[in-house]
């Protein structure tokens, strides 16, 4: 099914440990194990910042339910530490290869906007803000919106 609509551009994390050398075929077996259709994410960064394709971009998406249908998925490998506690290890070349990544991405999507996989947990209060205590999931492991305006205030 294609996907008609992409409001949002969402960052994952593979939730592996840094001695974890997985690429985009190895999230395709774990899926396909899940009895998924197949790799869930868009795009897969591994952890020596090489770029690889899961899912057709225009293909609606399995990385972040309720949102599938108007979202691109990206997924960093990494963010567990060695003891499988949530931890924002990824590599300089994956931050780069990001940043890349989501000027791409905004070329392609003019308006959407670049969240992090627990940014779109509910807002169980209701005050308008998704606060760490509503968090579903820590991924990715690291602040979206702060490194949009940290490191790509260009294009944030």
């Amino acid at each position: 099914m294609k996907r008609t609509s992409t409001k949002y551009i969402v960052i994952h994390a593979s939730a592996t440990r840094p001695n974890q050398k997985i690429d985009a075929s190895d999230i395709n077996v774990m899926h396909r194990k899940k009895g998924w259709k197949g790799i869930g994410y868009h795009l897969v960064i591994t952890r020596d910042g090489l770029l690889q394709k899961g899912r057709d971009l225009d293909a609606v998406g399995a990385h972040v339910y309720g949102y599938n249908k108007v979202s691109v998925g990206v997924c960093m490998v990494g963010g567990l530490d060695y003891n499988g506690s949530p931890e924002n290890n990824y590599t300089g070349a994956q931050f780069a290869q990001l940043a890349e990544t989501i000027k791409i991405l905004l070329n392609l999507y003019p308006g959407a906007e670049v969240v992090g996989h627990r940014d779109l947990s509910p807002d169980i209060d209701g005050d308008g803000v998704i606060e760490p205590f509503e968090w579903l999931k820590a991924c990715p492991c690291f602040d979206v919106r702060k490194w949009m305006k940290d490191e790509l205030q260009e294009i944030g």
